[in-house]
């Protein structure tokens, strides 16, 4: 179905809009197909359906009148928003050429709003708007209209769709959504740096009129700032602002549509911008001269003092590397920078002696880190200043001549013998004496002493370089005027090495010889050791003694390694005849004098084998197999011995086992003695004992079934027995108990036991065991057990018969 506006008057409304867009409608205009039919020009826009043929059916004369005039498709309505008159606003009228104006044809809406906002005539088919409209909720609605037989409801023509759009006003104001803004700009810029821009927005519809478009200005910020009206990019309006002098700045931003008319709407945002800094400032020293004073005896790299050079920048710009450039004392003083203070630290390198030298001047430099080539025509971006240092006595304490000392003394010096001397004096003005000690924790044997005034170290004790060759002490020196100023020095002391002690074997030698064994064979290879430590090294002479010289048996020889090899003379040793051979060899140093001692070497005569091995070097290995050693002798001894006893241990075991654990016939009974834990009381258990605890206390007012058994038959409960008084009889009550048990059908089939925890006093017939009677058995009488009555009738005839046997 065609839907189309015709002509006639337009609303005024809608000739703004088409004003405004004037060329998109003109275009619209030219590509939409011409409206059949169009409206007188005094009605009210009317929106026509039907198909193409039932347009061509219009008469030739109502196209040629209507040539002149164009029509145009259109599906669309427009509304007004926030329109609030007393009466529904007409949107359009829905026609169609159906209609012959007899009431037949109704007009039905549906779609956005249909009913709740639009209402439709169902007869003239105007359309009104009900509610107050507002764009920014809701830009369009889309509808369907359809006509229809009034009586049967049936559809005249395919159903038309349509929208209704609703007109924009200027009913909202522009606003900054992300306000308020903040922003930097290097100081010294140039005129026309960009700062930043803003954007407002603004919720009217940006196309139809000037009711979104906005125009930017400044409202508070000049003259150091302007702002583009169209792009609201902001600028510096001056150039080279000062960050030292004035580092922030407050901008007032403001937004108004209607393209900046009168009658337009507007929003403001502040903007903060805050001006950067950058090294345009040279660092500049408080003072051009600083004085200091150190006493002389301050501790190397102890700060002097400290010197600042000020600098307007901040941060990194603000950095400054402090130098000393100048003067007399660049060797003994330092300078650093202080990163967080910003200021040159004075430092001591080496000692002041005040006697020397009692004042310095140096010149220090403070010049920036980093440095703008853009500034650098303003000049040098350092500054120097003047340091007098002046030196302040101290009383300081003595001063040795050498920091160290290294002495000598040979281990056999005398007692009392200068070994050596320390020197020492006070570096100050007035010169104090000096009096000399030596730390006793360095010389806890008290070895040596030393001059308390001359400083000279003698011997206290005998040196023996064998058990130490280097002494380390300490010398302390104090100022005698004033006590707590002392000084420490080291001094090592090195024994030096006299002949004193004969050379003797390095180790305790014992060779073996081979029976065996051929003439001029290598016995043994011995070497010798001396405790001294001469200074060319040591050589040994070794010699048999003088009685031993023509020894048949054994001979020397020197080695060039200064060892002693000893050699048999002949074969055919016989360790039956003589097992140990003692040879005494004298051993002399090359000392001055000479030193000599005699050790012996013991030579063991073995049994080897034919290649020389060593098997056995005593008599008893003729006894004794061949390769079988006495150790292994007493191994399989032991063995032996241990699987005796255990077979020992197996055949008692077996014999325990074997007798009779039950009684023979044939034995007496009184022989076999069993014991028991349990003692009665006697006959005093009856009388004391009280019957009423015999009976159940929870079954005094009823009966309480057993909890280990479930009984199968019900019964009726048995009633409470009043409390029997201690002078009953127990055999009545226990054949009672008895014979209620006995007919009970619930009573368990097995016995129970009740334990009662008391024990009597004991039995007036005394103990039954003969264990401590002191008379035997061929003297005791047991006529006395018929007396006790017929409980023990049986005992006493077992023992009358025993008597009675024994008699005949």
């Amino acid at each position: 179905m065609v839907i189309c506006l015709t002509g006639g008057t337009m609303p005024e409304r809608l000739a703004e809009m088409l004003l405004d867009l004037w060329t998109p409608l003109i275009i619209l205009w030219i590509t939409l197909p011409p409206c059949i039919y169009s409206a007188p020009m005094n009605q009210s826009p009317v929106l026509m359906s039907g198909s193409p043929l039932e347009l061509n059916r219009l008469s030739e004369e109502q196209r040629i009148l209507n040539r002149s005039k164009r029509g145009w498709v259109w599906n669309q309505m427009f509304v007004l928003e926030e329109f609030s008159g007393p009466e529904p606003i007409l949107v359009g009228r829905l026609h169609t050429d159906l209609d012959p104006g007899s009431k037949k044809i109704k007009y039905i809406l549906s779609g956005d709003g249909a009913g709740t906002i639009f209402q439709i005539n169902d007869v003239t088919g105007d359309i009104h708007a009900i509610k107050r409209l507002d764009r920014e909720e809701k830009a369009e609605y889309t509808l369907t209209a359809q006509a229809v037989d009034w009586e049967t409801n049936k559809p005249l023509e395919p159903p038309s769709e349509f929208i209704i759009k609703v007109q924009d006003i200027n009913d909202n104001a522009p606003e900054f959504l992300n306000g308020p803004y903040h922003a930097t700009v290097p100081e010294m810029s140039i005129l026309g740096t960009s700062v930043t821009n803003v954007t407002a927005t603004d919720a009217d519809d940006p196309v139809y009129g000037n009711s979104a478009k906005l125009v930017y200005s400044i409202l508070e910020g000049q003259p150091y700032f302007s702002i583009e009206p169209e792009t609201a990019i902001i600028k510096t309006a001056l150039p080279n602002m000062d960050r030292e002098a004035k580092e922030e700045y407050l901008v007032v931003i403001q937004a108004k549509d209607m393209g900046g008319h009168s009658g337009g709407l507007s929003g403001t945002t502040t903007l903060t911008v805050t001006l950067t800094d950058v090294n345009d400032n040279p660092p500049k020293f408080a003072q051009s001269l600083y004085h200091f004073s150190v006493p002389e005896d301050v501790v190397l790299g102890t700060a002097i003092g400290r010197v600042k050079a000020n600098d307007q920048d901040i941060g990194e710009n603000a950095q400054s590397s402090y130098d000393i450039i100048d003067g007399d004392g660049t060797a003994l003083f330092e300078i650093t920078s202080d990163a967080q203070a910003q200021d040159g630290i004075i430092r001591l390198r080496k000692p002041l002696d005040f006697e020397t030298k009692k004042s310095y001047t140096l010149k220090v430099e403070a010049a920036n880190v980093h440095i703008d080539p853009r500034f650098s025509g303003r000049g040098p971006f350092k500054d120097t200043a003047t340091v007098k240092i002046v030196v302040e006595d101290a009383d300081e304490p003595p001063v040795f001549s050498s920091p160290t000392y290294l002495l000598e003394v040979h281990e056999n010096a005398a007692l009392n013998s200068v070994i050596g001397q320390v020197t020492a004096r006070d570096p100050d003005i007035t010169s104090s004496p000096i009096r000399f000690s030596i730390d006793r924790h360095t010389d806890l044997e008290r070895q040596f002493n030393i001059n308390a005034d001359d400083g000279k170290i003698t011997l206290a004790t005998p040196l023996d370089r064998e058990l130490s060759v280097w002494h380390n002490i300490t010398i302390i020196a104090t100022e005698i005027r004033n006590h707590s100023q002392i000084s420490r020095v080291p001094v090592a002391i090195k024994v030096l090495d006299v002949n004193d002690n004969a050379p003797e074997f390095a180790s305790e030698y014992e060779a073996f010889l081979c029976e065996n064994g051929k003439p001029g064979q290598v016995i043994q290879t011995v070497s010798a050791m001396d405790k001294d430590d001469p200074k060319n090294g040591h050589y040994f002479l070794y010699s048999l003694l003088p009685e031993m010289v023509n020894n048949p048996n054994f001979t020397i020889k020197k080695n060039e390694d200064n060892s002693l090899s000893i050699l048999a003379k002949h074969n055919g040793f016989n360790r039956q005849k003589q097992e140990v051979y003692l040879l005494p060899i004298i051993i002399s140093d090359s000392g001055n004098p000479p030193l000599s001692s005699t050790s012996t070497l013991t030579i063991r005569v073995c049994g080897c084998s034919s290649e020389g091995v060593v098997q056995s070097c005593n008599v008893e290995a003729y006894v004794l197999p061949i390769g079988l050693s006495m150790g292994a002798l007493i191994a399989i001894l032991a063995c032996i011995i241990l699987l005796l006893v255990i077979v020992v241990l197996f055949v008692t075991l077996r014999r325990h086992k074997n007798e009779p654990l039950i009684i023979k016939d044939d034995e007496d009974v009184r022989e076999n003695i069993i014991r028991y834990d349990d003692e009665g009381g006697g006959e005093e258990d009856t009388e004391a004992f009280d019957i009423a605890t015999l009976q159940n206390p929870d079954g005094i007012n009823g009966f309480l079934p057993r909890k280990d058994i479930k009984p199968d038959l019900q019964f009726m409960p048995r009633q409470g027995l009043a409390p029997v008084p201690n002078g009953v009889d127990v055999d009545e009550f226990i054949n009672v108990r008895l014979h209620e048990a006995d007919n009970d059908p619930t009573a368990p089939p097995y016995d129970s036991i009740q334990i009662y925890g008391y024990e009597g006093r004991g039995s007036v017939a005394g103990s039954l065991s003969s264990l401590e009677s002191t008379t035997s058995d061929s003297d005791q009488n047991f006529d006395y057990l018929s007396d006790w009555g017929p409980r023990f009738k049986r005992l006493g005839e077992l023992y009358s018969v025993g008597e009675s046997d024994k008699e005949t």
